[in-house]
């Protein structure tokens, strides 16, 4: 999948140059308010537990996501597992660094077109993430004219993230749900609607989000954008989040629809690649093979 001690997040910025403007962003390679029933994390005192997740639970398909493709932890190591496990390092560390905030536990996962594995990243990374002991992910489906995280994991549809920036009355986190995999929430995307860009930009999003993530310190948020050359909301979600990263296909991503992307997401400050479908080199790193399997 990759050449020797060379994971996909140190790659990609060797295949694309963005010089000056993308330097800026430090790129790497590889793969009105809600009534709260608490008060937030910072107003209950430091030895106060977070409140309890509401009980909206679901069963994810894990049959479904194997036949996918996709990296279940509690399954054989595999080489795109372990991928996916320095990727995550990567980016936790950086959301926990000394003089992190809240914000940087919200992840944007986007691409520059469709098709070019964006939803495939998202999902795997939060499958990863939830292997952590120390942590907690919620999985945002905010690619709300195409949703498919719900189908994707045999989760049942319902009111969603722009349902509670929609209306004030609605508690956010009664739309989330607790699914059987330890540590992994999911939020759907909510109602579909022709304002979709112009409530992301509002304030109401920023208290929404505020609200997910302090209310429970150990939680990373990862959100499955929209394309950023297809769809406008991908943009303002861009200014809400600590960090982006942008999917890159390795056989298909153009220099131009990449220098694209980068701009028009970049309300975030920090943009991260990740080299997406490559070719595993002649020798290249074999994960699985070294823990008895053939990944």
């Amino acid at each position: 999948m990759s050449e020797p001690g060379r994971s996909l997040f140190e790659r990609a910025a060797e295949v694309y140059d963005f010089k000056a403007a993308v330097r800026a962003r430090a790129p790497i390679a590889g793969l009105p308010p809600v009534q709260d029933p608490q008060p937030p994390v910072g107003e209950r005192g430091p030895d106060a537990s977070p409140p309890p997740l509401p009980n909206r639970r679901g069963v994810i398909d894990r049959d479904a996501l194997a036949a996918a493709g996709f990296a279940l932890l509690d399954d054989r190591v595999t080489a795109l597992a372990e991928e996916f496990r320095l990727v995550k390092r990567q980016l936790l560390q950086a959301a926990t660094a000394p003089g992190s905030i809240a914000r940087d536990r919200m992840i944007l996962v986007a691409s520059a077109l469709p098709a070019e594995g964006k939803t495939f990243c998202a999902v795997n990374l939060a499958l990863s993430v939830a292997a952590e002991k120390d942590f907690e992910v919620l999985l945002v489906d905010a690619d709300v004219a195409k949703p498919s995280i719900l189908a994707l994991l045999g989760l049942e549809d319902g009111p969603g993230l722009m349902d509670a920036i929609a209306d004030p009355a609605l508690d956010v986190e009664g739309c989330i749900i607790r699914t059987d995999v330890p540590h992994l929430s999911v939020l759907p995307a909510g109602r579909p609607g022709n304002d979709t860009t112009e409530l992301l930009a509002s304030d109401r999003t920023r208290l929404v989000l505020d609200r997910i993530v302090t209310r429970r310190p150990n939680r990373v948020l990862i959100f499955d954008s929209p394309p950023a050359l297809a769809a406008s909301p991908a943009s303002e979600l861009a200014h809400h989040v600590g960090r982006v990263m942008l999917i890159v296909r390795a056989d298909r991503t153009s220099d131009v629809e990449l220098r694209e992307a980068v701009a028009l997401l970049g309300g975030c400050g920090d943009i991260r690649l990740l080299l997406n479908a490559t070719a595993m080199a002649s020798g290249g790193r074999r994960f699985g093979s070294y823990y008895g399997h053939e990944g």
